[in-house]
């Protein structure tokens, strides 16, 4: 198409949208291990389609034989919670050394006409290639899940009307758009209590994980009886407070360290 290879053109941007997905998604479990709370939801990633990268060149004005100046060709997209928590990431991305911030644009503040917002940043990525390193534009862009509900629906009507979609149709996205934006704030003006139980879950839930394994492996020493009696603690705890749950758990952790030790000294 256009006497360009496409598919090799493409393979460095590929590479791209997976480094880049790897090195946000490993940021997320190193923040929620260190903070029981992270402010990335989900990372996704995309290729942009032959047919799209020409038609934004178009729009663009920019010449095929310079496709590679379209700056989404290559995208990411960060979901977060909060929209606090997207200018924590926003920070974030502007202080990475492994990219260089080209471009900002804040559609929260300042919405598109459609009712779109997200907070969008180009940055030139570099990727090493069998043919040495190349700099490539990509787009990454930072969206609450409410926006990211939104922007979903806009993209499918936008995709059925074919860009054109009816006034009535459009208004009732405008009042959507910004009932979705108020969402955020309520959501923001509770934050705190939201964190504090999405932090008790958690601990609850790794808790759990942690009481099972132990007394699947204390039946697994032969310790049957054992296993039995605290598996009814442990049915009886689970209705309870938090608390008495990783008591219970670190009395099990305890116990099963001592069996260990009894074994080994015969």
């Amino acid at each position: 198409m256009f006497g360009r290879d496409w598919d090799t053109f493409l393979l460095p941007y590929e590479q791209a949208v997976e480094e880049l997905k790897v090195k946000f998604r490993s940021m997320r479990t190193e923040i929620k291990r260190k903070e029981e709370y992270t402010p990335i939801e989900f990372v996704t990633g995309r290729l942009k389609k032959v047919s799209s990268i020409i038609e934004k060149a178009k729009v663009l004005n920019i010449p095929l034989e310079q496709v590679e100046l379209v700056p989404d060709i290559a995208g990411l997209r960060i979901m977060c919670q909060f929209a606090e928590d997207m200018h924590r990431i926003a920070e974030h991305i502007r202080n990475r050394k492994d990219m260089t911030v080209v471009e900002e644009r804040d559609y929260v503040t300042n919405r598109k006409p459609s009712g779109y917002r997200s907070y969008h940043f180009i940055v030139k990525y570099p990727v090493q290639t069998a043919d040495g390193e190349k700099e490539l534009l990509a787009e990454i862009q930072l969206r609450t899940l409410a926006m990211n509900f939104w922007a979903t629906i806009e993209h499918s009507l936008n995709y059925k009307y074919k860009g054109n979609i009816p006034e009535p149709v459009k208004e009732r996205l405008v009042r959507a758009a910004e009932a979705s934006y108020h969402l955020d704030g309520e959501m923001s003006a509770i934050r705190e209590e939201i964190k504090e139980a999405q932090v008790l879950f958690e601990t609850k839930s790794n808790t759990v994980e942690e009481i099972l394994k132990n007394l699947e492996k204390m039946i697994r020493e032969g310790h049957i009886e054992l296993a039995a009696d605290y598996h009814q603690r442990f049915h009886e705890a689970q209705g309870g407070d938090i608390v008495k749950l990783v008591e219970l758990a670190d009395e099990i952790k305890q116990t099963l360290c001592g069996l260990v030790d009894t074994d080994r000294s015969y």
